[in-house]
């Protein structure tokens, strides 16, 4: 493989092609059906699918006997099933999604999710980054692959339109082409991050999550403040009661022991090894206020504070007026959207029944308490590398960034990555992504990182190349 020339040909494709079409893809509003009920009537998600099947078809005269298909069951988000052929027994399955989180607030003057803007080396927008890039980088690195004539094992590429919504529908996607799908024996997924733009970056574990609405209910109708403080407990406070059994307010630690798991000592180590090599770039990344400070300044700890270890977000309120209408009412209710991210290791399913007990038993003065359970999904412990890919991604990392790979698990969740897990546990994963260093995925100013873009598509070239090579020898 001449390194040089894939990274010329990869980079122009970028250039002249990918960065045009993730600008075009930014404008669609194609929301997740969790932040869309009506995502058929709107059409963005439609909109968002042609586009990458516009393009995508676009190549397959480059990839002999490549098929496309936009695979729609009914009542469910569709799915975009790539095949391409290649030599030997073995598939590869290249993995992302297009749907999009909803629009946030606090996006910096001239930027908006919906209004792609290149500034330097960042396109920012909502999606280019989480996850609307990995189509694209997915064929460039096989279009790169078969530029220079290099053989690599088949490859379907799957992209779906529900991640953001927990992958709800993935599953029966996965069973519905299970017999196309075959087993892959290297998985890769581009919808990860990274701790830096310098070098590579393997996931090595995915946290699970669960959530959903809290609701405490105190009257049937709101009722003057001076007339029922102190006769009527506010229902704020007792959701503030409530959330208490679950996180410690002074110091944001979970209480219930068994939303814990033992961190396998690797991890330990890595994170430890990941903290030496981020530095205090692990919380200046955010954008604190002033004298804000992180919740310890063991940098290791926050490392698996983010990874393995259980944390709550609050990310929703009803029931609260805007400051700017609150009369001298004592609120009949109020409701949160709570998130509660779980170790790899541990049940999502488990932990939403544990959270749905512990905040409905035995109510405080007896009010209307109800937690709806929105989602829930377990996350992820990659199993070790083969000597083959582990090489292969240190060559890669060099060849590309110029620097050593590295390894660190994920505070975020990918759902489909446990599925896949247990469908295909005799699978190796290579799961990376450009979701660094301030590109805040999910909130305001989301970017991606241009040239971190191509060179992960790189990585991705080397890599399926070397898979099929290592095939060959076995």
């Amino acid at each position: 493989m001449d390194t040089a020339r894939l990274s010329r040909y990869v980079s122009g494709l970028w250039d002249d092609e990918i960065v045009p079409q993730l600008v075009e893809y930014i404008r669609i509003p194609n929301k997740s059906p969790m932040f869309d009920a009506k995502w058929v009537e709107h059409g963005y998600m439609d909109a968002a699918v042609s586009l990458m099947e516009t393009w995508a078809r676009s190549k397959l005269s480059q990839l002999p006997g490549a098929t496309l298909e936009v695979v729609r069951l009914q009542g469910r988000t569709p799915l975009i099933y790539i095949d391409v052929p290649g030599e030997g027994d073995d598939t590869v399955m290249l993995y992302g999604h297009l749907d999009k989180q909803p629009e946030m607030t606090g996006w910096a003057d001239g930027l908006g999710p919906w209004t792609p803007v290149i500034k330097g080396d960042r396109l920012y927008g909502r999606g280019g980054a989480d996850d609307g890039y990995a189509i694209f980088g997915s064929l460039a690195a096989l279009l790169a692959l078969h530029e220079q004539g290099i053989a690599h094992a088949r490859c379907v590429v799957m992209i779906e339109a529900c991640e953001e919504s927990g992958s709800y529908d993935l599953p029966f996607y996965v069973d519905h082409l299970a017999a196309r799908i075959g087993s892959p024996s290297l998985v890769v997924c581009l919808d990860s991050g990274c701790g830096n733009y310098d070098q590579l970056w393997l996931t090595t574990s995915l946290r699970g999550m669960t959530g959903g609405n809290l609701t405490v209910q105190v009257l049937e109708e709101g009722v003057h403040s001076g007339d029922a403080s102190g006769v009527v407990p506010s229902s704020f406070r007792i959701l503030r009661d409530l959330l208490s059994r679950l996180e410690d307010p002074a110091t944001g630690q979970i209480k219930p022991k068994e939303l814990y798991v033992e961190i396998p000592q690797q991890r330990v180590e890595q994170a430890k090894l990941s903290a030496e090599v981020l530095g205090e770039d692990i919380y200046d990344k955010f954008p604190w206020v002033e004298g804000m400070q992180p919740v310890t300044h063991d940098l290791a700890e926050l490392v698996l504070n983010r990874t393995w270890r259980p944390q709550l977000a609050v990310t929703g309120i009803g029931g609260i007026p805007p400051l700017e209408s609150a009369g001298n009412v004592l609120r009949p209710q109020t409701s949160v959207k709570l998130s509660l991210r779980v170790p790899p290791t541990l049940s999502g399913a488990k932990a939403g029944e544990i959270l749905k007990q512990l905040l409905e038993k035995e109510p405080p003065y007896g009010a209307k308490v109800t937690f709806a359970l929105e989602k829930d999904g377990s996350g992820w412990n990659a199993p070790q590398l083969s000597p083959w890919l582990e090489q292969a991604v240190a060559d890669a990392s060099q060849h590309y960034f110029g620097a050593p790979a590295t390894y660190m698990g994920e505070g975020g969740s990918i759902p489909f990555m446990g599925m896949l897990g247990e469908k295909f546990p005799k699978a190796q994963f290579l799961i990376t992504g450009v979701l660094g260093p301030h590109s805040n995925a999910h909130g305001p100013n989301e970017f991606l990182h241009i040239p971190t873009g191509k060179k992960v598509s790189m990585v991705v070239a080397e890599v399926v190349a070397r898979h099929h090579q290592q095939g060959r020898q076995a």
